[in-house]
C-alpha cells in the first residue's frame, strides 16, 4: 500500500490549493478515503471523507463548507479542494482509506505518505 500526497505550498489568507493524493496497492474504489492534517506541535485530525463511490462526502466542522473532497476512481486518486484558507489551516496533510466507527480511522496505519505541506500565511 503507498500513498502520495502532494499540492502543498505557501498561500496567502483566503487563498485555495487543491490537493491530490495517489493511492496504490489495495482495491481503492472499495474503500472510503480520508484526509488527515497534522498541525505544527499538534496531533494528527481527521479532515474530511468520502465513500468508495463518491457520492457522499463528510467533514470536521473546522473546513466544512470551506474544502471539497472528491476522488477519481479511474485514477485512485483522491483530492481536497481547499477554498477561503485560515493560518490554522496550516498543516501536513496526509490521506488514508478509512476504518473503525465512522470510518474516520485510518486503515493503512504501517503505510502513510510523506504527506503534502500547506502553510498559510500573509
Amino acid at each position: 500500500v503507498q500513498f502520495v500526497e502532494s499540492g502543498g505550498g505557501l498561500v496567502q489568507p483566503g487563498g485555495s490549493l487543491r490537493l491530490s493524493c495517489a493511492a496504490s496497492g489495495f482495491t481503492f474504489n472499495t474503500y472510503h478515503m480520508n484526509w488527515y492534517r497534522q498541525p505544527p506541535g499538534k496531533e494528527r485530525e481527521w479532515v474530511a471523507r468520502i465513500t468508495g463511490d463518491g457520492d457522499n462526502t463528510f467533514y470536521s466542522d473546522s473546513v466544512k463548507g470551506r474544502f471539497t473532497i472528491s476522488r477519481d476512481n479511474a485514477k485512485n486518486t483522491v483530492y481536497l479542494q481547499m477554498n477561503k484558507l485560515k493560518p490554522e489551516d496550516t498543516a501536513v496533510y496526509f490521506c488514508n482509506a478509512g476504518r473503525g466507527p465512522g470510518l474516520r480511522l485510518p486503515k493503512f496505519v504501517g503505510s502513510w505518505g510523506q504527506g503534502t505541506q500547506v502553510i498559510v500565511s500573509s
